[in-house]
């Protein structure tokens, strides 16, 4: 079943989640010494990588992978970036151990998402070691989809994405081939006051207060989105969430701060209409308060009767006996950018469970890393070949 190397697959899964990539460069953490990793890998295949910078210390490593015969480019994405493992003592395992234990690998990014980019790589090895296939595999680990997903946009401004006839994006997906996600707006409010001593509040101006109420009326305003959207049937409801909230000093208690600032993520559906959402934010501010767009990330849906779709159902079914179903990724992938600035039909599949990403005790069965790499043989194999009578993809 696609001749997967199992023993070299978990190794190398297990050696990416050793190196703490955390998209928190203050820190001096990075992704260059995991995207090192995966090049060096891509050699041993016998690929030349390239190695490109989307920003300072975060380089994206592309490969394509020739069939040899005429046919379509098949993109396979993940990505080498993984938030933070918050409190170490709150773990089980170590976060950057790799530990195996009853079957399942620990880490931070153990799903989401060095287990899917392993995989990838390992089925793209063992469909090429299969003789030649029509067409060609384009394999891109890029940096930050965790934070700007500056990775994604500096390869589809580099080129890189042209001529690609559809993309599998390898996150966690618990076995359902997602065909939609969600969009994403990062928003930032910021309120701007009058410095002025604690015990005299009428000589400044608090801009605490109205960015609470800002804070309160999303609650409002998410009710009043979700009534008029409805429940997408695969994605749930959109949310407007405040997230953080930065305001003062907490050594000079006495001090009214002269701004306070408040970030909010918005989750949204097809449904949503972005730009009326930012006004109707924008109308929520109150005097003194002001909100910019961070990130837009439309929502996204594929036909189901793409044949990207069709041939990740069907090579699921191949190797687990069952059709599996449709499902939608609740928040945002590198997808969003394929989609939106290169045209790409997009699916998501991959490895883990599509719940528990960013979660202390962070896992993956290695028994679906396996599974995972051999159904994106399966599907690989039928979609280059679609067009052909004897290979046409049936579900």
């Amino acid at each position: 079943m696609g001749g997967i190397d199992p023993e070299g697959l978990i190794a190398f899964t297990q050696a990416l989640v050793r190196i703490p990539s955390v998209n928190r460069l203050s820190h001096g953490l990075g992704e260059g010494p995991v995207a090192a990793l995966v090049a060096a890998r891509m050699r041993r295949f016998g690929w030349t990588p390239l190695v490109e910078e989307a920003a300072p210390e975060r380089p994206n490593v592309i490969a394509m992978v020739e069939g040899g015969r005429p046919g379509p480019t098949l993109m396979f994405e993940g990505h080498t970036d993984v938030v933070t493992e918050g409190d170490p003592a709150a773990w089980s395992y170590d976060p950057f151990g790799g530990q195996i234990v009853d079957g399942r690998l620990y880490g931070r990014g153990a799903a989401d998402m060095k287990g899917g980019l392993a995989a990838m790589l390992f089925a793209a090895a063992a469909l090429e070691a299969e003789g030649p296939f029509p067409g060609r595999l384009l394999l891109a680990a890029l940096a930050d989809e965790e934070g700007m997903m500056l990775g994604a946009k500096h390869f589809v401004a580099q080129g890189h994405a042209a001529g690609v006839a559809a993309a599998i994006v390898c996150e966690p997906e618990g076995g359902e081939v997602c065909v939609a996600q969600k969009g994403a707006m990062r928003l930032w409010v910021e309120a701007r006051g009058r410095m002025a001593h604690g015990a005299m509040p009428e000589r400044g101006v608090n801009p605490i207060p109205p960015l609470a109420a800002f804070a309160l009326s999303c609650r409002k305003i998410e009710a009043e989105l979700q009534a008029e959207a409805g429940e997408h049937r695969l994605l749930g409801r959109p949310y407007v969430t405040p997230t953080v909230l930065v305001a003062g000093d907490p050594e000079q208690l006495n001090v009214i701060p002269d701004r306070a600032g408040l970030g909010v993520d918005v989750r949204s559906t097809p449904a949503v209409d972005h730009g009326a959402l930012v006004e109707r934010l924008r109308a929520a501010c109150g005097q003194g308060v002001s909100l910019s767009v961070l990130e837009d990330r439309p929502a996204t849906e594929t036909p189901a009767d793409h044949p990207v779709v069709l041939a990740l159902l069907e090579g699921h079914r191949r190797v687990h006996g069952a059709t599996p179903p449709l499902g939608g990724v609740p928040g945002a992938t590198d997808g969003t950018i394929l989609w939106r600035d290169a045209g790409l039909p997009i699916v998501t599949y991959g490895p883990g469970d599509k719940w528990i990403a960013h979660q202390v005790d962070e896992h993956v069965e290695v028994g679906e890393l396996v599974a995972a790499a051999e159904v994106y043989v399966e599907a690989a194999r039928l979609f280059l070949s679609v067009g052909t009578e004897s290979s046409r993809v049936r579900v």
